[in-house]
C-alpha cells in the first residue's frame, strides 16, 4: 500500500478481511483505484450462477436494483475500510440513507458492472457517499447513501 492511498486495488480475499458480507451477499469482486478518503471503484462480473436469478426474472434475467444500490455500499466499505486501516478489524458497516436513487438500465449475465463510490462527508463513524454503478461506460443506477461504521467494542456498548 501506498502512504497516500492512491491508486490502490484489493482482490477478493483483502476485501473478506475488510468487509464481513459472504456468499450470496458479497456483491463486489474487486476493488481498485482506491483513493483514501476520497474515491474508489468496485468490480462485480454478474454472471447466471447469482441466487437471485432463479426468481428475477426466469425468462429475462435483471439484477434486481436493490442489490446494485447493495454493490455500491460495500465499494463504499472497503473504501472506508482503507481509509481507516480497519483489515481484520470486524468493523461493521450499516445503511443509514439513500436518497436520489435511480435505476436507469437493466443489469444482466455477463455485464461488468463498475462501482463509482465518491465520499461526500466522512466524519468519525458517519460517512455520506455518491455512488453511480456503470455497464460499458454507461450509468445504469445512482444514489447518494450514508452510512454508520461500527467497531465491535462500539456494538458492545
Amino acid at each position: 500500500m501506498s502512504e497516500t492511498g492512491k491508486g490502490l486495488s484489493v482482490d477478493i480475499n483483502q476485501i473478506m478481511r475488510m468487509i464481513p458480507h459472504r456468499y450470496p451477499f458479497l456483491l463486489i469482486d474487486r476493488v481498485k483505484d482506491i483513493e483514501h478518503n476520497k474515491s474508489a471503484v468496485g468490480i462485480k462480473m454478474v454472471t447466471m450462477n447469482e441466487p437471485h436469478f432463479t426468481g428475477h426474472f426466469p425468462a429475462e434475467p435483471v439484477m434486481p436494483g436493490v442489490l446494485i444500490i447493495e454493490a455500491l455500499a460495500q465499494t463504499a466499505a472497503v473504501l472506508v475500510s482503507s481509509t481507516l486501516d480497519l483489515i481484520d478489524k470486524g468493523a461493521l458497516v450499516y445503511f443509514m440513507t439513500m436518497d436520489k436513487t435511480k435505476f436507469r438500465q437493466k443489469v444482466g449475465p455477463g455485464d461488468m458492472l463498475e462501482l463509482h463510490v465518491q465520499v461526500l462527508r466522512g466524519r468519525g463513524k458517519i460517512w455520506k457517499f455518491w455512488g453511480e454503478a456503470k455497464v460499458n461506460g454507461k450509468v445504469v443506477a445512482e444514489s447518494e447513501f450514508s452510512a454508520m461504521i461500527v467497531l465491535p467494542d462500539d456494538a458492545q456498548g
